[in-house]
């Protein structure tokens, strides 16, 4: 595995990579993706081999701009409108394939749709330009663990099992992009995430209901009912810490406490607490506390986000 600050040069030998059938860990506004190329099965075989990943889940398959999501997918209407608002950025549509879609079935878990997403991270759009191939991209960590919002985390968890990674630094969002599947009569929220629900209802002028999905069969990345989880125990809607546990706060107000704790943000910014969470998941996983004492989110905005990672996170195994 190859550990490389993302240079010009750094870019061009990931996309070289992803050429030739090989996975390359890289930056988005979201979290670090494990790439492969999505119309080569054998890729995205390799994909689900490394995260340990259930193949009936499908993947996100990353595009430079909205010609090639076209390309792939059908966009009209309620898709289109979205693309043009919120693309590039963290939104995923899932769509109709087209008749001559070239990504993998495996890619789609041989659904009749593929989720398409166009990245703004000025990286995730050098590499995609470079390797001139729709680039599979989940998040680089093993299957249901915490996403990874740095390089180091990323090698943490997936090591020799991805060529290269790409280090762009910190992401910016820190959750997922939020999924909408637009091949229904109205958009559906498949997975809440860095698009609020709001913005979304905005730009399509209708409201939107965000699904309940079967975690059994998921029709999108992040409906698994155990996800972005930790190995120690999360316990929600803290308002006092327990002997041993550690403190996941939010805001000024925080209850007593003598071990390990990570204010998400002390300012109640909602923005801050969702780049700041996963990172601190992970930090709190590995202090050695017997849970997680998760402070209560206000759901509204990226809060309703941050609270489903969290639910899932808690649910057990």
């Amino acid at each position: 595995m190859t550990l490389a600050k993302a240079t010009p040069e750094a870019i061009a030998d990931a996309a070289a990579a992803l050429r030739r059938g090989e996975l390359v860990a890289f930056p988005t506004e979201t979290v670090y993706g494990l790439g492969g190329d999505a119309t080569n099965a054998r890729a995205v075989a390799a994909i689900y081999e490394a995260k340990g990943r259930p193949r009936f889940n499908p993947l996100i398959v990353h595009v430079a701009d909205v010609a090639a999501a076209a390309r792939l997918g059908r966009l009209s209407g309620y898709g289109e409108r979205l693309a043009a608002a919120l693309w590039p950025g963290p939104l995923t549509l899932v769509l109709q394939r087209q008749k001559d879609c070239p990504i993998a079935d495996l890619a789609t878990a041989g659904l009749a749709t593929v989720a398409v997403r166009v990245p703004a991270h000025p990286i995730a759009q050098a590499l995609l330009a470079k390797a001139a191939v729709p680039v599979a991209g989940p998040s680089a960590n093993r299957s249901g663990h915490v996403s990874p919002t740095t390089a180091a985390h990323v090698a943490a968890d997936l090591g020799d099992r991805v060529a290269m990674i790409l280090d762009g630094g910190p992401t910016a969002v820190g959750l997922e992009s939020t999924v909408v599947d637009v091949t229904g009569d109205t958009p559906v929220i498949l997975r809440v995430g860095g698009v609020t629900r709001d913005a979304i209802a905005r730009v399509v002028g209708v409201a939107v209901e965000v699904a309940t999905g079967h975690a059994g069969r998921p029709s999108s990345p992040g409906m698994l009912a155990r996800h972005y989880a930790p190995a120690t125990r999360v316990r929600l809607g803290a308002r006092e810490v327990r002997d041993g546990e550690a403190l996941l706060a939010f805001g000024a107000d925080l209850p007593a406490h003598r071990g390990p704790m990570i204010n998400l943000s002390a300012s109640g910014d909602l923005t801050e607490a969702a780049a700041n969470l996963f990172a601190a998941l992970r930090t709190l996983d590995a202090a050695g506390a017997t849970a997680i004492a998760a402070m209560p989110i206000p759901d509204t905005g990226l809060g309703e986000a941050i609270n489903d990672r969290l639910r899932r996170a808690a649910t057990a195994p």
